[in-house]
């Protein structure tokens, strides 16, 4: 029987031969990620369950990135109750408040490879996807019942392939292809399907832009986002995993797979505009739209080659007297190549204001919130009504390029 990736992996989790779109299976988890916002309830819940000892404390993974260092009372009592569980489960996996963006710090450190599930109480956990397993987002009380049982039920989703062809042009990259097909297919296109990644210009893609491909499968309503394992996969796997993994691929022939093909060749710089991910248009037909901040950083664009590109940008120049730029490394590894590579000395002499790896303001729960009437370029993944803060500002997505070029101009700019 032909089968996706994901029929796959979720077959081999379930201790089955096969399965297919529509069957429900429960699933062996092999990594459980929470993280300081989400973590509190998952505990609270567990708690409740009357378990003592949670199922594996070497599958699960708590990250504190959301809210750090602590900006409130509630957030302190918060990282408390969790560093309290971490201990009392032993659990070793435990990043606190100077690691980084958790879709970042999971495959840094080695605890994401091909073929597994993985799972988090984050709904971008579909980035993971990138490195060729089944990653998504669940409860908190699903979370719960991760740690009590190691095993979760899924339906197995139907798999819809975009085969990317094409050269990217100059300062067009993942984040604006991501965005186009958003805008295409809309927020809900892929609804509970698998969103794999395919074609010449995804296999041209780096580790990093394949990831922020990933992150945003969530956001056309994707179950998981993956991409198929090749060579650059496993050598970025290499010195960081010390587990063994099997990788799969998609039969071409099987009965849950349909195909999108997109052509990126004419492809000019993406903008997804107030208020919805999937309301996508042309950097062009919204140039010169006046900003009040810019936000550099997130589990989508807060990689090393997002810092290098927008510091290509801003060298030498300086960052508009009415923005304020916030530049936010998505993990502490690349916060130190930043550093050694002089980036960081650049956004500093421009204006920027480098903060601690976090989520910063994607959330609207920390630094950089937004006021009433303000307007936002972000390189996170949404725009919604109140994300970064007021419901009365709004807030543009773009890519790590876009935004140096309009921080510096005060107003969306085509970096070209």
């Amino acid at each position: 029987m032909s089968m996706t990736m994901t029929e796959k992996i979720l077959a081999k989790a379930a201790g089955l031969n096969k399965t297919e779109a529509g069957n429900i299976v429960m699933a062996n988890i092999d990594v459980a990620m929470t993280h300081d916002l989400t973590g509190p309830l998952s505990v609270e819940s567990f708690q409740k369950i009357g378990v003592d000892k949670v199922w594996d404390p070497d599958k699960i993974v708590v990250l504190f990135d959301h809210q750090v260092p602590a900006d409130s009372l509630e957030a302190a009592q918060y990282h408390i109750l969790m560093r309290e569980f971490v201990e009392k489960q032993g659990i070793k996996n435990f990043y606190d408040v100077r690691e980084g963006v958790c879709h970042q710090v999971l495959p840094e450190k080695g605890h994401v490879v091909p073929g597994e599930v993985v799972v988090g109480t984050d709904s971008h956990t579909c980035t993971h996807g990138a490195l060729g397993a089944f990653a998504t987002g669940i409860g908190s009380t699903d979370m719960a019942m991760v740690f009590a049982a190691g095993k979760l039920w899924f339906k197995v989703p139907e798999t819809i392939k975009f085969e990317i062809d094409g050269k990217l042009g100059k300062y067009v990259y993942s984040k604006d292809v991501v965005l186009n097909i958003i805008g295409q297919i809309g927020a809900d296109g892929a609804t509970y399907q698998a969103c794999e990644f395919g074609g010449e210009t995804t296999s041209n893609m780096s580790i990093s832009q394949r990831m922020a491909l990933c992150n945003m499968a969530i956001e056309m309503g994707g179950k998981t986002g993956l991409v198929e394992v090749d060579e650059k996969t496993i050598s970025y796997l290499k010195g960081r995993v010390k587990k063994p993994y099997e990788t799969f691929k998609t039969d071409e022939d099987a009965d849950s797979l349909t195909t999108m093909y997109v052509d990126v060749n004419d492809l000019e710089p993406q903008i997804a505009c107030p208020h919805n991910v999937d309301n996508v248009k042309p950097v062009g037909d919204v140039d010169g739209t006046p900003i009040d901040q810019v936000f550099l950083g997130s589990c989508t664009n807060g990689r090393l080659d997002d810092l290098q590109v927008a510091a290509e940008i801003l060298k030498g120049k300086q960052v508009s007297n009415d923005v304020r730029m916030l530049v936010i490394p998505a993990s502490r590894e690349i916060y130190r190549q930043a550093l050694n590579e002089g980036l960081m000395n650049i956004f500093v002499d421009a204006g920027a204001l480098v903060c601690n790896p976090c989520c910063g303001p994607c959330l609207g729960g920390h630094v950089g919130l937004l006021g009433p009437g303000e307007v936002s370029l972000s390189t996170s993944n949404r725009n919604f009504k109140g994300r970064q803060g007021s419901s009365e500002a709004e807030v543009y997505l773009s890519s790590a390029a876009v935004a140096a070029a309009s921080a510096i101009k005060g107003k969306i700019t085509d970096p070209r």
